[in-house]
């Protein structure tokens, strides 16, 4: 990457320390000379990152899917500092971000392209997701019947409390607690995971990347929610499908040029291991 020339901060202000390291790197970047601007606001301004290099954004998952539109629109690398718990998607820690902000500024890292999804659900109801696509009886109390239709074919037909439909990005978010498998991020595929379903039978289904998907309600008397991100919500229509493809938008994600998906994934779901890199074992190892 080419040094950066102008970087956007978004700041979640409700996240322990996320102001203060903002400063810390603001200062940083204009002492190497780079045009900053930041904002506190969610969401973002529609045309906030426009011209700007990367985004920098300070806080926890939830901020950074909050970017994911308008950075997906400009093409513009999303460097995710943590301050919340988790973190998946924020990358790099207070400390990391603190270490390595030089390079960062001067293009030293690397960008995944990570797939979105392309959700509708009638005409004028459209927008993208990095996690997943989540629809599910408006009422809670209630379950759906929802028939689902890949490439034109039936797949089968659900009464659950709900489907969601995830990316690799996603699949250690709401797929992940539901019992939805872990996909490497750069797989291209979607996962279908049911919520609580009424036959035992019915597991998780991986769809290759390039399949249209349609899911009707069949639910008597009874509209959708269909979430997006966990943030925002789409109007269901009784008369059109939910449609689902993979969008042909992605979002740029910056990692650390050693960034392993693996030593994420072991740290966060505290697997054994610990988060160092090690050479595989050889049977001359043993």
């Amino acid at each position: 990457m080419p040094p950066l020339r102008t970087l956007a901060f978004v700041v979640n202000r409700e996240k322990q320390g996320a102001p203060e390291l903002a400063q810390q790197l603001r200062d940083l970047a204009v002492t190497e000379g780079v045009q900053v601007r930041t904002t506190e606001q969610f969401p973002i301004a529609e045309s906030y990152l426009e011209g700007c290099d990367a985004c920098c954004v300070i806080g926890g998952d939830g901020t950074l899917l909050g970017v994911v539109r308008s950075a997906a629109r400009f093409r513009v690398p999303v460097i995710g500092v943590n301050r919340g718990s988790l973190g998946f998607l924020t990358t790099f820690s207070a400390d990391e971000a603190r270490n390595h902000f030089g390079s960062l500024l001067k293009g030293e890292f690397d960008v995944a392209e990570r797939s979105l999804l392309d959700c509708s659900t009638g005409p004028g109801q459209h927008d993208l997701a990095l996690n997943d696509v989540l629809i599910k009886a408006e009422a809670n109390s209630r379950l759906a019947q929802l028939e689902v239709f890949a490439d034109g074919h039936l797949v089968t037909e659900y009464y659950c409390d709900g489907l969601i439909f995830s990316t690799p990005t996603g699949s250690t978010a709401y797929n992940l607690s539901a019992g939805g498998p872990l996909i490497h991020p750069s797989a291209q595929v979607i996962a279908m995971t049911p919520i609580c379903p009424h036959t035992l039978s019915n597991r998780s289904i991986i769809f290759r990347h390039d399949v249209k998907i349609r899911v009707f309600n069949r639910s008597n008397n009874a509209r959708l929610l269909v979430a997006m991100d966990g943030q925002r919500n789409l109007v269901s229509c009784e008369t059109s499908p939910v449609e689902i493809s993979v969008s042909s938008r992605s979002l740029r994600l910056a990692q650390r040029l050693d960034y392993s998906h693996f030593a994420v994934v072991r740290t966060k779901l505290k697997w054994s291991g610990g988060n160092e890199e090690r050479a595989p074992r050889t049977a001359h190892d043993s």
